[in-house]
């Protein structure tokens, strides 16, 4: 009797079947997961999910954390008006939605509307504008909702003044003040970058306040037109959370400094002439520009950005690494410049750190201060702080 029997018809391969890849043959992806939602996912910032559209992760991040498809749907089983997500950085609605396909390695990110403090809500439309910070672990909803809720005072609408006040609109930061007293010359357009040759003979304020509104109008631009003295310093500073110098004469950065200090706020520190740039950050208790300077100069010996000029992007480069150092502080993130001064040669594209310690004999941050109120800053440093002829800033 013959007992072989004919082989089996080969059946389709794996590849061929109509039933679709098994939950082990589905793509593989990182899903980002917001402080809101992490209680449903043991607190991880991040888990990994399987699907072949984005439909399907989130029916596989339910089958592993139940309930987490409830938090985005709504009654009819669509994603929430309030709820964004993301493909790489690109919003759904921009790709094929629910069905937006997924391959091995792709990071998806689930964000929802926030709200947050009496003030503070964050809509759709701020969920999509601030999405690139959103998806950062080390930002994420709750480091935005601190940006927001945040407010820096610039000393300064020119050339430093410009790229930071920008970056920090950009940003979302809440409140941002700008201090100047000058109005738009054609010869700042080569650097100050908030301002246009529509706005020549405007109010460096107004000016800076239209072109940060039209960048983020969810901010609150407040303007103070008038020069800082030891007069106004302290109504002006104390409003702030943070104080950014971008004045380009030495009484006015003395002023700001010892004001700053007094008044217990971090100060970011930024200057430029010519090809070289400088920034550090001072935190009160940790050194301030005393430390660094203890006296100014004689009148004349250091000229300024309009006596022997300055390259234009050299205040984008300088005026960025404030806005980093504001962002580090208000996030409370990374190693800010405190205690160090960044240097930087564009000639030569290097830069150097140097370390800065805090003066113990230090008239005003150091162990026995003399200094507890604003001085005469005009005395202090040989020459008047400048007015509407010599703007701040460069």
């Amino acid at each position: 009797m013959d007992t072989h029997r004919a082989a089996p018809e080969p059946g389709p391969a794996a590849s061929e079947t109509t039933h679709g890849p098994t939950k082990e043959e589905a793509m593989s992806v990182s899903v980002y997961i917001p402080t809101p939602f992490r209680h449903l996912v043991g607190n991880r910032a991040s888990v990994k999910a399987r699907g072949d559209t984005v439909r399907d992760v989130i029916s596989d991040l339910d089958s592993q954390f139940p309930g987490f498809r409830a938090q985005l749907l709504d009654p009819q089983g669509h994603l929430a008006q309030h709820i964004n997500v993301y493909v790489n950085q690109v919003e759904i609605e921009n790709l094929q939605g629910e069905s937006t396909p997924l391959k091995n390695g792709d990071e998806l990110a689930v964000i929802p509307a926030l709200a947050g403090g009496a003030q503070t809500v964050m809509t759709p439309e701020m969920v999509d504008r601030y999405s690139r910070h959103l998806i950062m672990p080390q930002v994420g909803s709750v480091g935005q909702r601190r940006i927001m809720e945040a407010s820096v005072l610039i000393i300064g609408a020119g050339g430093l003044g410009s790229p930071v006040a920008l970056y920090l609109a950009l940003a979302g930061v809440g409140k941002v003040g700008i201090v100047d007293f000058d109005v738009v010359d054609r010869s700042n357009l080569q650097r100050q970058i908030l301002h246009v040759t529509d706005s020549i003979g405007v109010p460096k304020v107004e000016s800076a306040r239209r072109t940060l509104l039209s960048h983020n109008p969810h901010i609150d631009v407040v303007t103070h037109e008038e020069p800082i003295t030891s007069d106004n310093a302290f109504r002006i500073i104390e409003g702030y959370d943070i104080v950014v110098n971008g004045a380009d004469n030495f009484a006015t950065r003395y002023l700001v400094n010892d004001a700053a200090y007094l008044l217990r706020k971090p100060l970011v520190d930024g200057s430029i002439l010519m090809f070289d740039g400088q920034a550090t950050t001072y935190i009160p208790g940790k050194g301030c520009y005393r430390c660094l300077y203890p006296a100014p100069p004689p009148p004349g010996m250091v000229p300024s950005c309009a006596e022997a000029g300055v390259l234009g992007a050299m205040c984008a480069t300088i005026g960025s690494i404030q806005a980093t150092e504001v962002l580090k502080l208000i996030l409370e993130i990374g190693d800010p410049l405190v205690n160090r001064l960044l240097l930087y040669d564009a000639l030569s594209l290097e830069t150097r750190i140097v370390k800065v310690r805090r003066d113990p004999e230090c008239p005003l941050c150091g162990d026995n201060p003399t200094i507890s109120e604003l001085i005469d800053y005009e005395q202090f440093c040989g020459a008047p702080i400048p007015h509407a002829a010599a703007p701040f800033g460069g």
